[in-house]
């Protein structure tokens, strides 16, 4: 007797909205008609959506904390030269008169 083989299903940590994933399984059977001439079903489309979700997305998510982590750190460096106002502006003229 062959053992057989497991599948294990990793719990995706990236999720879509429902009318979002609905609108991303009608692109990818779009995608295959279109660019591999074959024509796929909800079953095959959902793989294929479920396998990117898992597998690549988690990737592409660090990449934009990552980006979004650096822009706001160098906003945050400069701070003060961003944000700086000059303080006690309405006698300016007047301080550098000689009485």
């Amino acid at each position: 007797m062959v053992p057989r083989r497991r599948m294990i299903i990793v719990a995706m940590a990236i999720t879509l909205a429902p009318d979002v994933r609905k609108q991303a399984l009608a692109s990818i059977k779009q995608y295959v008609s279109v660019n591999l001439d074959q024509d796929i079903g909800d079953l095959q489309a959902t793989l294929l959506l479920d396998y990117v979700l898992a597998e690549i997305a988690p990737s592409i998510y660090n990449q934009a904390i990552q980006d979004a982590q650096r822009y706001f750190q160098e906003r945050a460096s400069d701070l003060e030269g961003v944000c700086f106002e000059r303080e006690f502006p309405y006698w300016p003229a007047q301080r550098s008169r000689s009485r």
